[in-house]
């Protein structure tokens, strides 16, 4: 699943005009990698939300700016996995 979160998010944020060259797992979303700023941030995560039927609050922008590619892409596993017990079928 991870692999397809991250096939998704790359392919988004090329679409947003972001450079993905050479993005591995451990590049930062925020400055000291991709420099998403927070509307690419909110942007991202709303086609995140509307392709994995999951969702963040604006709150979590900064804590998501601090993360890596893999540690958002396991975020988003995580919250796929804890709707899917809470509504009993896949997101």
């Amino acid at each position: 699943m991870q692999d397809r979160i991250r096939a998704f998010v790359l392919a988004a944020l090329a679409e947003m005009q972001y450079d993905v060259e050479g993005v591995t797992g451990d590049t930062d979303l925020g400055p000291a990698g991709l420099d998403l700023e927070s509307l690419a941030l909110a942007d991202l995560s709303v086609q995140v939300e509307d392709e994995f039927g999951v969702k963040f609050d604006l709150d979590e922008m900064e804590t998501t700016a601090l993360m890596t590619l893999d540690q958002f892409t396991a975020d988003v596993e995580a919250r796929i996995t804890a709707a899917t017990a809470t509504s009993g079928s896949p997101a």
